[in-house]
């Protein structure tokens, strides 16, 4: 991703990335509140793959109006759930959103644990042509294995790169190849669409303590039970939607599917929701640790009313003075 822009004259715009639960949305308004002290307006846009979709209310911990706290959102529960989001709409809606909010005289505050959403809008996307559908086809017939060792022919490097496990990365690079006749890495320095340097970035990536982030993780998701998860879920099922569809498989929606039908029990269900959640949060974590430019500033200790106000000075200030 891009590093941040030392260009006054550019817009500004926050970013706060991090794990699931780590506290972003809380930060992201204590930001605009200290902004709006500071005499200018804030618009928060989400940044969340899950949090797009109106039907996952709770199962997305998408914030209410009392957290939102009269603070404008944008893009948050804006897409019907018999639709699939992806990266590259979003990123158009988030271009429109960015661009109103600065036409405005207003600051961006990105927030979200989507890094791909995130590179997306910044970086650009990659002008892959169609693959070939029968191409597509032979490649996801194939084993993984023996779909690694074609891809170690066609492209090297990513062979190398990837995990010989990794069966859609793998695919991916090999249908790539094989229907382009050009690399997936030599098509990524192709991206286009980014705008990374038309703004100046405020990014802050949020890395608390593993344990406190399991916690959390385990905690949010007991509330989101109580708080009628299971509701949700059930007025999804109502639908007939699409199995493989995002909504559909958004962590939680599976589990309590399985005990609205019978086949495990509440408690069953909220465990494996819970272990669901910390393996994404946990996925999330090294991604956001090691994928953004070293320059990103990270924050690494736990979060709590102080030091998520401290921080939001922190952040105004670097936004207002560059």
């Amino acid at each position: 991703m891009a590093s941040p822009s030392s260009s006054n004259r550019r817009p500004p715009l926050a970013l706060i990335a991090g794990p699931t639960a780590s506290g972003k949305s809380a930060l992201a308004v204590s930001l605009a509140k200290a902004l709006a002290d500071a005499g200018r307006q804030a618009v928060v846009v989400n940044a969340d793959a899950s949090q797009v979709y109106a039907d996952l209310a709770i199962l997305s911990a998408r914030p209410d109006e009392e957290e939102m706290a009269g603070v404008p959102h944008r893009l948050f529960g804006h897409v019907d759930g018999a639709e699939a989001h992806n990266a590259s709409r979003w990123a158009d809606e988030a271009r429109e959103v960015i661009g109103a909010a600065h036409g405005a005289g207003a600051i961006p505050i990105l927030a979200g644990g989507t890094g791909l959403y995130m590179r997306t809008l910044l970086d650009g996307i990659a002008p892959v042509p169609d693959i070939d559908p029968a191409i597509r086809a032979a490649v996801r017939a194939l084993p993984v294995a023996e779909a690694h060792a074609a891809l170690a022919e066609a492209d090297p490097e990513a062979a190398a790169r990837l995990n010989p496990a990794d069966a859609t990365r793998v695919a991916r690079a090999l249908e790539v190849a094989r229907s382009t006749g050009r690399t997936l890495g030599a098509w990524q320095e192709a991206r286009e669409g980014g705008i990374a340097g038309a703004i100046a970035l405020a990014p802050l990536i949020l890395l608390p303590p593993r344990d406190w982030l399991r916690a959390r993780c385990d905690a949010r998701l007991a509330e989101m039970f109580d708080r009628g998860a299971a509701a949700e879920v059930e007025a999804l099922l109502a639908r007939g939607l699409d199995p493989d569809l995002p909504v559909m498989r958004a962590i939680g929606v599976p589990q309590i599917a399985g005990w609205l039908r019978g086949e495990i029990s509440r408690d069953a269900a909220l465990e494996a929701a819970q272990a669901a959640t910390r393996q994404y949060a946990k996925r999330q974590f090294t991604w956001f640790r090691h994928q953004p430019p070293a320059g990103w500033h990270r924050h690494e200790e736990s979060l709590n009313i102080a030091s998520i106000d401290k921080l939001a000075i922190i952040l105004r200030d670097r936004l207002l003075t560059g």
